[in-house]
């Protein structure tokens, strides 16, 4: 019965900031919050801090292995088409999938024998299967759904240490530093914990570092790791780029509006390999704006701060400058 007060929050998303008290009618109970998971009957968690009681069930829970299924399935992920909502509800539902490595032991005859699904729609599943084996190291540690680990942070870990042995061994080596919490405020652990390879990768910092060593501290989470990649999940490794840099190092790039030479993706990843970091927000900090056609209100506040903007011949004129070395 509470009336709240929301604000726009990080450009978009809207917060709630609070309730108004003088509003409050009378009689009002505080709402009782969940205290295990209703799919699984594992304890329900809140962390410090933070609003949004979690499931500790992992894998355990069935809602949270359909979910992870459609996550690494989806067109950003490993873009494997003909995997939704209800062949993911099927498959946990049926025992056929226990973790996302399951996928890639599915035969035609089983995949055949679910509900509407014919031989022909089987086999073209198992071609996507097939196809998505060969992957980059941004989109499979993107698809292992590793908390606060999106895209950008998957391309920088991608890019800074170039193998995803050298991302665990990293994580591992970090992992004792999170064992006492306290200690991380004593002078030595936190010149240590700086120190770390980890992070020095652009934009991580100690949650995600946490997420990070937790997960990959996880004997669970390495064998299905293991598992895919023996089931022939693979994808090209390069040396560590510890030291990276370009011509656009330190600068962030705000993209908004179409382009009609390249998609807006394509354009982000020849930025980024000159070493801008591309954003999703407009902020002080913003370097400058790539604005196309209709952009939108990116456009509206990088004008307000006074962000250079540059329009889609800009664009092409600085990426031709650059990327010939110039």
């Amino acid at each position: 019965g509470d009336t709240v007060i929301v604000r726009r929050a990080g450009d978009v998303i809207p917060e709630v900031v609070g309730p108004v008290l003088e509003r409050r009618p009378e009689g009002a109970e505080p709402a009782p919050l969940p205290q295990r998971c209703p799919e699984c009957g594992s304890p329900a968690r809140r962390e410090e801090g933070e609003a949004a009681i979690r499931c500790t069930g992992g894998l355990v829970c069935p809602a949270q292995r359909k979910e992870a299924i459609r996550f690494f399935a989806s067109r950003r992920v490993m873009n494997i088409e003909g995997i939704g909502d209800k062949l993911a509800e099927q498959l946990v539902d049926a025992g056929l999938v226990r973790d996302i490595s399951d996928l890639y032991k599915l035969d035609l005859a089983t995949l055949a024998g679910l509900d509407r699904m014919g031989e022909r729609s089987a086999a073209n599943i198992l071609a996507e299967l097939e196809r998505s084996k060969s992957t980059s190291l941004e989109r499979f540690l993107f698809a292992l759904g590793i908390r606060d680990v999106g895209e950008s942070t998957a391309k920088a870990l991608a890019r800074h240490f170039g193998s995803l042995d050298r991302i665990v061994e990293a994580s591992q080596r970090l992992a004792p530093y999170f064992a006492d919490p306290a200690a991380l405020k004593q002078t030595e652990l936190k010149k240590a914990f700086a120190a770390e390879p980890l992070i020095a990768v652009p934009d991580i910092g100690p949650v995600v570092a946490e997420r990070l060593c937790s997960f990959f501290s996880d004997e669970r989470n390495l064998r299905i790791i293991a598992q895919l990649r023996e089931l022939g999940v693979h994808w090209p490794e390069a040396e560590p780029a510890l030291a990276a840099g370009g011509p656009l190092q330190g600068q962030t790039v705000v993209l908004t509006g179409a382009l009609d030479s390249m998609t807006r993706d394509a354009a982000g990843a020849r930025l980024e390999a000159l070493g801008a970091k591309v954003s999703g927000s407009v902020s002080k900090k913003t370097s400058f704006v790539i604005a196309g056609s209709d952009a939108g209100s990116k456009l509206t506040k990088a004008q307000e701060l006074g962000v250079p903007v540059l329009d889609e011949a800009g664009l092409l004129a600085l990426l031709a400058q650059h990327e010939a070395g110039e």
